[in-house]
């Protein structure tokens, strides 16, 4: 054991968090540490990282275990840039870099005497350098920086930097001190999904143990072999990855139910007999004491009876369900030939991105390659250097970005809600609950919202409006396990159109048969959901020749001349018909009925495309 939780209780503000919760964690263990917001994981965390102390019970470790963890972002000055802080990790090593070449200095005019005892001193020290890997300590930082993704940041000063980076520095240098016992609370947060898979991979093979806090359930799944499932301030191990442990989870509350009625029904029969004997024996003349000595043993046995608890089955969740407006038109979104840029940096360059109505499409890519950029666009808050990015007609947008901008931060949460749902007060302490704030939690200042209780409010104030396209910005970000799966139920049961970015591999795979690809510039849609789409990216990656690249200037010169060409509408019409016709022959003429039916298909599309063809010629020439 490298570790052991022996009974330990803790209480904050007035409120028990958990009480008498043991663990035993393994060398080498791979452990996840899930549960609802709230439920004190995080400070379980800080227990074992020493940072805060138990009310009572104790946490051993085995002698001489090196702890890991990032408590909070430390301040430095500005002469300290990221790599500093990221080589601030190997402080012995750099000790006897130091040491060595201090001797060396002194070795180059030391007399033959002296010589001697230097070369004894710096063999020593040269071979701990040795053991302990210093002559490949830079590369150890160089494989962090690549598969972090920090090149972009990490010669900058430290206090420069923002939140986020500052935080994925930090978890770099964790990473690189290599402690026996790693804690990572939610480390996918602010890593895109190349860096994700990263990280994965370095912690399946890190050598140490590991306990992870995340609602990431695809890196979960990928990483963990045991699960502690901390709930009502108990902690329950299963074995297996996340998926295993859903599973499982779902069995013993089920058999734990089962238990529950079986003895219900036996405590039910039980006082229905004491009742009975009771009843019979003053009935009797004279009282029978026979009959009230068996009563009063089965009521002692009753007590003593050790009771099952009763499972909870539906825990405190959010109730979502979107209502869609009146649908809009087949076009929802239309990119065509877009150019932006941002100084040198180009995002988009010559991109086209059509989504239709119903359609479930899902922006994918590396942190800053643009992709809350083209939501913004197709808002209307960007304009592009070149192109054409539009809504179609009849579009009302719903929009959820992970970072929820609060005018006011003194304002009252039931205010903020009540600017944007047309509600009386009651009505809206009754819909605020089932986004679990209750009683004088809707009258909590916004500003003192955590991170998940604003995305809850917000999607609080979408559900109430009247929308048709939902455009989604990161939406699982600081939302549990159960509020994302409650999230993907109604998002399955919406009526209308969804384009999201996201790097929540899960809710991907789950929710979009569409995904856009966006990188250095290029966006590329492919017809299947993100893990098949990984596949093929990395394919066309492989086989791709390196384009040459244009001046910014040449490219919006290129894209605005492709727009002035007149449209031969005409043309394309006639080219739709002519498909169409040669198609209707081979359907006539098709034997086999699967063929037919995929030809059926295929007629379909090139009849919607004539039509919207012909609607398109008519505005034309309007």
């Amino acid at each position: 054991m490298i570790c052991t939780i022996q009974e330990i209780s803790k209480m904050l503000g007035g409120n028990i968090i958990f009480e008498e919760l043991s663990l035993a964690v393994k060398t080498g263990d791979k452990l996840a540490v899930v549960g609802r917001n709230g439920t004190g994981k995080t400070t379980l965390f800080k227990l074992l990282a020493g940072v805060e102390s138990p009310d009572s019970g104790s946490i051993h470790f085995r002698k001489g275990t090196r702890i890991g963890y990032l408590a909070q972002i430390p301040s430095y000055t500005e002469d300290v840039t990221g790599l500093d802080v990221l080589t601030m990790a190997f402080e012995e090593l750099l000790k006897m870099q130091t040491q060595m070449s201090d001797l060396e200095t002194k070795m180059a005019s030391a007399s033959t005497d002296e010589m001697e005892r230097l070369l004894r001193q710096y063999g020593n020290i040269q071979e701990q350098f040795t053991l302990r890997d210093g002559y490949s300590y830079e590369s150890e930082i160089d494989k962090v920086i690549q598969g972090l993704q920090l090149d972009s940041f990490v010669n900058r000063p430290f206090p420069s930097l923002s939140g986020g980076e500052q935080t994925k520095i930090m978890l770099g240098q964790l990473l690189l001190t290599k402690p026996d016992l790693l804690l990572l609370d939610e480390p996918t947060n602010h890593l895109d999904l190349y860096a994700v898979e990263w990280l994965e991979q370095y912690l399946v093979d890190y050598e140490g143990t590991v306990i992870i806090i995340s609602h990431d359930r695809y890196f979960l799944d990928q990483v963990v072999t045991k699960v502690a499932d901390l709930e009502e301030g108990e902690l329950i191990l299963y074995h297996g990855n996340y998926s295993s442990f859903a599973i499982q989870k779902e069995e013993r509350i089920m058999r734990e139910f089962q238990e529950y009625e079986e003895q219900q029904k036996k405590i039910k029969k039980m006082r229905e007999a004491i009742k009975r004997l009771k009843l019979w024996a003053n009935e009797a003349v004279p009282p029978n004491a026979a009959l009230h000595r068996r009563a009063r043993n089965m009521e002692r046995a009753l007590e003593r009876m050790e009771k099952v608890r009763k499972p909870l089955i539906d825990p405190k969740k959010m109730t979502l369900t979107f209502e869609a407006a009146p649908r809009s038109g087949k076009e929802v979104v239309v990119m065509e030939q877009v150019y932006k840029a941002f100084g040198d940096k180009v995002l988009l360059s010559g991109a086209d991105f059509n989504v239709r109505w119903k359609e479930r499409v899902a922006i994918v890519g590396r942190n800053g390659t643009g992709k809350s950029t083209i939501l913004k666009l197709l808002r209307g808050e960007l304009d592009v250097d070149a192109g054409i990015a539009r809504l179609g007609s009849n579009v009302r947008v719903g929009f959820l970005s992970q970072h929820f901008e609060i005018a006011n931060p003194k304002a009252r949460l039931i205010d903020v809600f009540r600017a944007e749902v047309n509600v009386f007060e009651g009505e809206a302490r009754h819909i605020l609950a089932k986004f679990m704030f209750y009683g004088p939690d809707v009258f909590k200042r916004v500003g003192d919202l955590s991170g998940g209780e604003r995305m809850r409010l917000r999607l609080a104030q979408l559900m109430h409006q009247d929308i048709n396209l939902l455009m989604l910005d990161e939406p699982t970000n600081h939302l549990d396990i159960d509020s994302r799966e409650v999230l993907e139920e109604a998002l399955e049961d919406f009526q209308g159109t969804i384009v999201a970015v996201s790097h929540d591999r899960y809710f991907l795979n789950k929710l979009f048969p569409r995904t856009a690809w966006l990188d250095q510039g290029t966006f590329v849609t492919f017809e299947g959901a993100y893990e098949w789409a990984r596949s093929k990216w990395a394919e066309r990656q492989q086989t791709l020749e390196p384009e040459i690249p244009f001046h910014k200037e040449e490219q919006v010169k290129m894209v605005r001349e492709r727009e002035e060409k007149p449209r031969s509408f005409e043309k394309e019409i006639a080219d739709v018909e002519e498909d169409l016709a040669t198609l209707t022959a081979q359907i006539e003429a098709e034997a086999d009925w699967q063929e037919y039916e995929n030809l059926l298909v295929k007629k379909k599309s090139l009849e919607e495309r004539l039509e919207e063809l012909m609607t398109d010629w008519f505005k034309h020439e309007a």
